[in-house]
């Protein structure tokens, strides 16, 4: 004999607990909106159904939706405050691969156009804008965003005029928690914050192919005060990349990425950078915190991209305790990364690169330890590299420093850095010892 709905549902809430910015007053399950987990049918109207009716809930306290075991079919829908959507360690939330089940929004306001193409955007299958305290949690519990439609039909050409969607995406949002969940497949950039603060992403698993276009790990653009730890991620495209709008568009928004702490990554992308910074970076990114860092099979560790027209600035940038194994570069940056929107950048607007501190390495099977591009007219500058150790590939480049136009200190590293980076008496790069005030955030023991 079946179990009647609302037998489910309590003992569906009778075994959940997590870890959480803020527990809730009231709970629900997804199927009391008559969602079915066949994997076939879609619950695009239940998921958005269901967010609606707990609205006033969630300003009575806060309220959590729960995802019980099952596939969980659904195109995009958009979260509301002071909520928690929980997915259950047996549930995987399918996106749909039915285009009409993704509104068509205006591109960011620090882009002008979608990432893909000059035009608007698919809206991410998880969205949320002007929020305040929203918990995306679980079990580990699973996004299966499959992607494969999405990958082939941008690789034709099929999207002329319009960007994917991305698996998670909150905007002018604050205090927001993603965490303990896995994101597979993902059609295009996986977790999206942007124009956010106190944002924490944490113990989340991200896997996509190696070859899979633009599945960027994890983006905080023009935020502030993010945390970003414990994380595994395997993508097609820079496991993490720090972005702040591009172009005119981010000088115009002039929104920065700053006070970002990123700990404890482990990083595959054969491809791509373990942590970008850029390339759209026009509104500028600082200090940021990288620590305690895993990267396995990466191109580079960490990537700064720019480019003329960006204007913007990359400064004050500390990373230390590394362990890489298998790398294209460990240090790689370029001033040369031109992509831009359709029309309109100012070929004036030179951005500052400037205060980058790294510290505390060790790499392995390496082709070229570095590569590091400035603009002869506007050089990167007060670089400082201490204390690293870099161990050759067996056919490396034979230019192993492949320096233009910056300037900056090493000492004891190895190879001898080239000339621009002099070596100086023991030296310490400058690592903060402050802490930013979302990592001294303690989360909260929640249950259904």
């Amino acid at each position: 004999m079946m179990e009647s709905s609302p037998d489910l549902a309590n003992k569906v809430k009778a075994k959940i607990q997590y870890n959480a910015i803020n527990c809730r007053k009231h709970s629900a399950v997804i199927t009391e909106f008559g969602a079915v987990g066949d994997g076939k049918t879609s619950n695009t109207k239940a998921f958005n159904e269901a967010i609606t009716k707990l609205a006033p809930k969630a300003a009575d306290g806060g309220v959590q939706l729960i995802v019980p075991p099952g596939k969980w079919l659904t195109g995009s829908f958009n979260l509301t405050s002071h909520f928690t959507l929980f997915i259950h360690k047996d549930a995987t939330i399918l996106a749909s691969q039915d285009e009409s089940e993704y509104p068509v929004v205006a591109p960011l306001p620090s882009y002008g156009q979608g990432r893909d193409a000059a035009g608007p955007t698919f809206a991410s299958l998880i969205s949320g804008t002007n929020l305040t305290d929203v918990v995306i949690t679980g079990n580990n519990g699973t996004i299966n965003g499959q992607g494969k439609y999405w990958w082939v039909k941008y690789r034709s050409g099929g999207f002329k005029n319009i960007t994917r969607p991305y698996t998670l995406e909150i905007k002018f949002s604050k205090d927001i928690q993603i965490s303990n969940i896995t994101i597979i497949d993902s059609p295009a950039w996986n977790i999206h914050p942007v124009y956010c603060s106190n944002v924490i992403v944490k113990s989340v698993t991200i896997l996509a192919p190696i070859d899979s276009p633009n599945t960027d790990g994890i983006n905080p653009d023009s935020c502030t005060n993010t945390l970003i730890e414990d994380c595994y991620v395997v993508s097609g495209d820079d496991c993490i990349a720090v972005k702040s709008g591009w172009d005119q568009f981010g000088i115009k928004v002039g929104m920065p990425t700053q006070q970002l702490s990123i700990r404890r990554l482990t990083c595959i992308s054969p491809d791509s950078a373990g942590i970008a910074l850029g390339s759209e970076m026009s509104g500028g990114i600082k200090d940021v915190r990288m620590e305690d860092i895993v990267l396995l099979q990466t191109q580079s560790a960490i990537r700064i991209k720019t480019a003329v027209g960006r204007g913007g600035y990359v400064k004050d940038i500390f990373a230390r305790r590394f362990i890489m194994k298998t790398m294209k570069y460990v240090f790689w940056m370029s001033g040369a990364y031109n992509q831009h929107p359709a029309s309109g950048y100012d070929p004036k607007a030179m951005p500052e690169i400037t205060n980058i501190n790294y510290r505390d390495m060790i790499a392995e099977n390496v082709t070229q330890p570095a590569r590091l591009d400035g603009f002869t007219n506007d050089p990167f500058t007060k670089i400082c590299m201490s204390n690293i150790k870099i161990a050759l590939a067996a056919e490396p480049k034979k230019l192993l420093w492949n320096c233009t136009a910056i300037s900056g200190v090493s000492s004891k590293v190895t190879p001898k850095p080239c000339s621009l980076l002099p070596e100086k008496a023991p030296v310490n790069c400058a690592f903060p010892v402050d802490k930013i005030p979302v990592e001294s955030v303690v989360l909260n023991k929640c249950s259904a």
